[in-house]
């Protein structure tokens, strides 16, 4: 266990006495201890930015429509695969929806241009018929119902490995119970494998909201330029353009120490909400 404990220890909780650079006026060539301090400086600065507040309230909108539409979509997967009898196509079938989580964000983004781009096979189609083309790719309106529809292509498959393993453990006999008792597949469903994954549901929806203002760094960068940062601009990319390219490091930092505050206080909420009803959490 001591190499893994020596990364988490070198490369997380070490790596957090860099935060200190969001209380001051950091300067590379200075170095930390060199710069100045300047207190809550550079929260002011940033809550008093209105392209910040813009890039929180898009973080927020998608993590809640990924939330609505993305998570519920591996647990129907996982379980319509589990009713499949045939062992030999239910693997087929769930190598299938893991490949595209093991595409990079590049090769997603650059699929979903050739399909519904500007001059994409959607379009190209449309033309042909005689029909009005659209640019769905380019158009900020379609843009956040766009990022949930790839994310849900690309990550669905791989997020029902933990439901199937949650499935396996359910005693059949519970089933064939109720089956005997008169229980149709909806009364099975309800009663029986809802009761039996729902603190794998719980645990699931709650490591999510933790991670809730991470939304997708890489597929948000590939993208803005296409639709602009009034639509695409999120927490993430706005620390990369204030931090990497403005180098102003400091308030890119208050800007990621805020949304790690936020994460950890949602964490700890949404597992007092399980313990009240009566789930065991992440932690007790």
């Amino acid at each position: 266990m001591l190499p893994g404990l020596a990364y988490f220890l070198v490369f997380h909780y070490g790596a957090l006495a860099g935060n200190v650079i969001a209380f001051k006026d950091y300067v590379p060539f200075d170095g930390i201890w060199g710069s100045p301090w300047v207190g809550l400086g550079n929260f002011q600065r940033m809550f008093e930015d209105e392209e910040f507040w813009e890039a929180t309230l898009n973080t927020v909108w998608i993590a809640l429509l990924q939330i609505v539409f993305y998570f519920p979509v591996p647990l129907a997967l996982a379980l319509l695969l589990h009713t499949l009898t045939w062992s030999t196509v239910r693997r087929f079938v769930q190598s299938v929806a893991y490949l595209p989580h093991f595409i990079s964000w590049v090769i997603v983004v650059a699929l979903f241009q050739q399909v519904l781009g500007d001059t994409g096979l959607v379009n190209g189609y449309l033309g042909d018929a005689g029909l009005s083309t659209v640019d769905i790719i380019g158009n900020p309106d379609a843009f956040q119902p766009l990022v949930v529809a790839q994310v849900i292509w690309k990550d669905a498959g791989w997020g029902t490995i933990i439901f199937l393993a949650a499935l396996s453990q359910v005693d059949e006999q519970q089933y064939e119970a109720a089956a005997i008792d008169g229980a149709g597949p909806w009364r099975r469903f309800w009663h029986v494998t809802l009761p039996a994954i729902r603190p794998v549901i719980v645990l699931l929806l709650i490591m999510r909201l933790g991670d809730i203002l991470s939304v997708g760094f890489e597929q948000m960068l590939l993208q803005r330029d296409a639709v602009g940062p009034e639509a695409a601009e999120i927490i993430d990319t706005f620390v990369y353009y204030q931090g990497i390219v403005g180098g102003d490091y400091g308030f890119a930092a208050a800007a990621g120490l805020f949304k790690g505050v936020v994460g950890a206080l949602l964490v700890y909420a949404a597992n007092k909400v399980a313990h009240r009803l009566g789930e065991q959490g992440v932690y007790k």
